[in-house]
């Protein structure tokens, strides 16, 4: 599976990601009619995603081509095995390292999509989903943050289009976009948006304080690019501007002890295999 090599920065990034909410597994549950055996998390990271799979499923195996990132994985899973994966992964090696033919109930790829090689990514799910039945979900998020609307929110957005000309287009608008421009070789599901965008909407929500919002900005790829050739996006004055309205918006509450619930747009884009079922051949 070929996806980024997250450096350490980007790896201390998953501290300040949103957790992702219930209502978008119930839903993605909800298409993953009959068996329940077997998911497959694809770019897993830290395995924030193969932590709520593993209380809905009875195995989930969860993969990533950085170590750096599964070594930061939890370790108290005992139906979530963790697999470090080369970079090209070969359908016998995706057999011998993640799942057989026609075992994997339904497979996810958690803000990752956009890293990944898709043309491979899809030929090897279609080489271990459940045929017919199984199930691809993929979706992300991008820094459209919801703040209550007001001058923080407004600052985020300077943030934004500050780091945006550092983002690589084609990614930016496939995550703005929600993956909907994606070629998704699966049948759709009850329950998306028609038309131009056949995604499903939901957000994701967190309580930060103003040094995690910055973290998060600062451990974003955009960000690490720029800094990587000697240009700082995100100035003192920027921070302290954002501090102060911080403070301000709360009522000149102490700094360090205020948080806000900040707002992440989600976009899932979901479908089912439809192939035959796999015929395993006995011949030797």
């Amino acid at each position: 599976m070929a996806d980024l090599y997250r450096n350490p920065e980007q790896v201390k990034g998953y501290a300040y990601r949103p957790n992702y909410p219930p209502e978008l597994f119930n839903f993605i549950l909800s298409k993953t009619t009959g068996r329940r055996q077997l998911a497959w998390d694809v770019a897993t990271g830290s395995g924030q995603a193969a932590v709520s799979l593993s209380s809905l499923f009875d195995a989930v195996v969860a993969t990533d081509s950085s170590p750096e990132q599964i070594s930061h994985a939890p370790t108290h899973l005992p139906n979530v095995r963790f697999v470090v994966t080369p970079p090209s992964l070969t359908i016998p090696d995706l057999h011998r390292l993640v799942a057989p033919p026609g075992s994997v109930d339904l497979i996810t790829v958690a803000t990752a999509l956009h890293w990944l090689d898709i043309p491979a990514f899809f030929s090897q799910a279609h080489a271990v989903l459940r045929r017919p039945g199984g199930v691809v979900a993929v979706w992300g998020y991008g820094f459209d943050l919801l703040i209550g609307g007001g001058r923080v929110e407004e600052i985020c957005r300077r943030i934004r289009e500050t780091i945006s000309p550092y983002c690589e287009k084609d990614v930016t608008e496939m995550v703005q976009e929600g993956y909907a421009g994606v070629d998704f070789p699966f049948e759709a599901v009850e329950g998306v948006e028609e038309g131009t965008a056949p995604v499903r909407k939901f957000t994701a929500e967190r309580e930060m304080g103003v040094a995690e919002l910055i973290g998060l900005w600062q451990t974003s790829t955009p960000y690490q690019r720029a800094r990587r050739a000697g240009v700082e996006l995100i100035t003192g004055e920027v921070v302290e501007e954002l501090k102060r309205a911080w403070v301000e918006e709360d009522g000149g509450e102490l700094l360090n002890n205020k948080k806000k619930m900040v707002r992440f747009p989600i976009s899932l884009r979901i479908g089912v295999e439809s192939g035959d079922p796999f015929i395993l051949s006995t011949s030797g």
